[in-house]
């Protein structure tokens, strides 16, 4: 069986095309790398890169691109929608055949370790290569974002996993790490009020809203969705309100269902869905158990691209923009 790594970096850059074409072609100059989708957003400021190849082909296509974000992006001049500490944000690798999730925490920590020592670039480790508990989840170590980096960085408790706790004005600081395949998965609701989206992330994101009891304890509340993370934001583009969910395992909750989920509490509130997106790629699965969904007869001899079809339909997939099978499904692409 053929090694299979995947590597989706996030970007602090979704304007400036110039930049983002050069980051795309860093990787894409890397032999054993295959750059598959290059998706820059404006509003968020953000852009999302996937690329596969061979574990060596892709740490290496992983350092060029974050070398040259480092070139290229500064952190003093960016704002966005999107949470962020670094100009290279955050850099997952994915295990897809052939190998194991240990190998990808492996080429996490090569990979941080070498950002910090040639780029002075501090990294800290999440999700299955993290050190230490508080760190798996990538919105603990993004809290604060880059403007609350340096003060961070003064605490003993967030030194990095590598480099130095210095704070690099220009760059930030990176989160790298190994995890499996997670759907970055938007649903639009029919409101410009980013607080409305935000609501209905808390009712649904796993880890809920924390809330005060009369004595002023803290509890935490949990939403109604597991391996879901989310936040509401606005779309300047489109003038829009948006859900922004994270699914970190699609098995537990595929997009049909968060969609759903939205849709009943968009209800709730007076509100209602009009569409959503899938930002990067898709497995092939998530869109088919979506399509038995949507069609609910037993239908003979239907075809996995009329389920396809039916879920892009249902979900409203192309209101933004054109969803594309052929280059949104990853195992189109590779």
């Amino acid at each position: 069986m053929r090694q299979l790594v995947e590597c989706v970096p996030n970007f602090s850059e979704g304007r400036d095309t110039a930049v983002i074409d050069q980051i795309a072609q860093s990787i894409g100059a890397v032999n054993g790398a295959k750059l598959l989708s290059v998706e820059p957003d404006k509003d968020y400021n953000r852009c999302v890169v996937t690329f596969v190849g061979e574990p060596a082909g892709v740490a290496e296509a992983a350092f060029q691109a974050t070398k040259t974000a480092a070139q290229l992006i500064d952190m003093t001049k960016h704002k966005g929608e999107h949470p962020r500490m670094g100009a290279t944000d955050v850099v997952p690798f994915i295990p897809i055949s052939g190998v194991t999730m240990a190998d990808c925490v492996k080429l996490a920590n090569d990979f941080g370790r070498r950002v910090a020592k040639e780029l002075e670039i501090p990294v800290y480790l999440y999700e299955e290569a993290a050190n230490v508990p508080e760190r798996a989840n990538l919105a603990n170590i993004r809290k604060g974002e880059y403007e609350g980096l340096a003060e961070k960085l003064k605490d003993p408790a967030w030194k990095p996993d590598f480099g130095q706790a210095r704070f690099n004005a220009r760059s930030g600081a990176t989160v790298t790490g190994a995890r499996v395949f997670l759907i970055a998965y938007n649903v639009n609701i029919t409101s410009d009020d980013k607080n409305i989206a935000h609501e209905i992330a808390l009712r649904i994101r796993e880890s809920g809203r924390t809330v005060k009891d009369k004595a002023g304890r803290t509890t935490k509340v949990p939403g109604s969705l597991k391996a879901v993370k989310a936040m509401g934001v606005f779309l300047e583009r489109f003038k829009i309100a948006q859900v922004s969910i994270n699914l970190t395992n699609y098995e537990i909750t595929p997009p049909h269902v968060a969609f759903e989920e939205v849709r009943k509490e968009a209800q709730k509130l007076g509100m209602n869905v009009t569409g959503s997106e899938v930002v990067g790629l898709i497995p092939k699965e998530a869109l088919v158990m979506a399509g038995k969904f949507y069609v609910r007869e037993n239908i003979p001899n239907m075809k996995e691209e009329q389920y396809i079809a039916r879920a892009i339909e249902a979900l409203g997939l192309s209101q933004l923009e054109r969803f594309d099978p052929k280059k949104k499904i990853i195992e189109h692409m590779i």
